[in-house]
């Protein structure tokens, strides 16, 4: 069983202080089940990568276990796939051999904990019960790229098919704890088994190591069910407290926190100029379906509904309260059935791959991404740029250069209280050119609001054309 983790940024090497482990030794550890050997096949400051590889103990698992009556039970559990495939066994491993880094912990170079890297991880032998599919509807709403290669039943037999077995490869821009978290959790999902009893301290498990992701992942519900051994009554108590602990309702942040952003912003207008630089960009696309990510209430959706060339008009958000509002604001229940045709609203996740979103002429991203957590940008990229793929995208956020000129924001206080980050125009126009480039997309770069010599305009707006 080996899994492999590289990592590329520089000073690769780096990796060592994360993992508590010298490049420069092999290290071994006594586990309950057999050996974990900890070594670098490469270790430079460009790339390097650190190997975990388990010799599991086949006979030394059963060999205090009273079998069942009859040599066949007693045999199938000598021979088996598991000294050999990513299962419990490995997420055990981890927990032990690589305690510090699973905390996110590193004495040495504590920033360097909370830093994304570009990091891979190759999984030699990894079971996936549900088939290929099922493995990327896990890993890549994460924001990983998968590549897994199939293992056929026997190379000389072609005509047996496939296994459920496959060589996979991650590749993200994850901190490290982050990454050992969801192969911790996600690897004896996809091997639908665990070695050993399945009680409460599971779910404790379960919910502590999914803190942060699994209350939106679109599959937690299979999450929750396997990892518990489908023990219904623990992925019931699981999946209840992931909704009240892990996912505070998003509902209750935006309304405690939207008026005092909108209370910043008053004296400028720049909600209203933000919707007039909008529509002008809509305008010289010549869009006709348009659909609007992150719409919140609806105020750039009531906007677009006066503008007669759009044929088709969606709004979506993750909040179900905003969604009512917007409803609300647009007066749904009272347009024409001609205006009522023309726009509809959904809920959904940013981060999250989703096949509504393919087809449209332009997306609008409106002060949004700025709420996203930074190590969730790569999955919203890909989602928005690699997979709905609009030939136009109009996104807007703030400058923070500018937020010295509000006179009622605190110094060094960003303008709403669920900002994850707020960009410099450099920091904007880097991200922006780095996603044009990967994704085949030019972009341009617009000012809003009033522009001020030395700090630029309040809010910084990109559109992205596909090439």
């Amino acid at each position: 069983m080996l899994l492999t983790i590289t990592n590329t940024n520089w000073p690769a090497t780096d990796l060592g202080y994360l993992l508590h482990k010298n490049p420069a030794r092999v290290q071994s550890f006594a586990l309950s089940f057999g050996q974990a050997h900890v070594f670098y096949p490469e270790a430079s400051g460009e790339r390097c990568t650190a190997a975990l590889l388990l010799d599991v103990d086949p006979v030394g698992l059963v060999r205090n276990r009273r079998g069942p009556a009859g040599g066949g039970g007693t045999l199938e559990q000598y021979v088996n796939d598991r000294p050999y495939v990513a299962s419990s066994f490995l997420s055990v491993a981890i927990a032990q051999v690589f305690s510090s880094a699973l905390a996110g912990r590193s004495e040495d170079r504590p920033e360097l904990a909370e830093t994304a890297l570009s990091l891979e991880a190759n999984l030699s032998v990894l079971p996936c019960r549900g088939g290929q599919g099922f493995l990327r509807r896990l890993f890549e709403p994460l924001g990983y790229e998968v590549v897994a290669k199939g293992c056929p039943l026997d190379e000389k037999f072609p005509e047996w098919g496939e296994s459920v077995y496959f060589t996979v490869e991650l590749r993200g821009r994850v901190r490290l704890r982050e990454l050992l978290t969801h192969l911790y959790v996600l690897v004896p999902v996809l091997d639908n088994e665990k070695h050993y009893w399945v009680g409460d301290e599971e779910v404790e498990k379960l919910l502590r190591h999914g803190a942060g992701w699994l209350a939106d992942h679109p599959e937690k519900e299979a999450i929750a069910y396997r990892y518990l051994k489908y023990r219904r009554s623990l992925a019931r108590e699981a999946l209840a407290r992931i909704v009240t602990e892990e996912s505070p309702d998003p509902d209750v942040a935006q309304e405690i926190h939207d008026n005092e952003e909108e209370a910043v912003e008053r004296p400028l207008s720049l909600n209203e100029q933000r919707v007039r630089a909008v529509l002008a960009a809509l305008q010289s696309s010549g869009a006709k379906r348009v659909i609007d990510l992150g719409c919140g209430e609806g105020k750039l959706l009531q906007a677009l509904l006066g503008c007669r060339n759009l044929d088709e008009i969606v709004g979506m958000d993750v909040s179900h309260r905003s969604l009512e509002i917007a409803g609300e604001r647009l007066h749904l229940d009272r347009l024409p059935t001609r205006q009522r045709e023309r726009i509809r609203l959904i809920q959904g996740s940013l981060t999250y791959r989703d096949k509504r979103l393919a087809g449209f002429d332009a997306a609008t991203v409106i002060e949004v991404i700025e709420h996203l957590e930074p190590v969730r940008l790569a999955a919203f990229e890909r989602v928005l740029f690699e997979f709905a793929r609009p030939a136009t995208v109009i996104l807007t956020t703030p400058n923070v250069e500018y937020n010295v000129k509000f006179e009622n924001l605190p110094a060094q206080r960003f303008r709403h209280k669920d900002h994850r980050f707020e960009w410099a125009r450099r920091e904007f126009e880097a991200w922006a050119g780095s996603v044009g480039e990967r994704f085949g997309y030019a972009v341009r770069f617009l000012n809003v609001g009033p522009e001020d010599p030395s700090v630029g305009a309040p809010t910084q707006m990109g559109v992205f054309t596909l090439v």
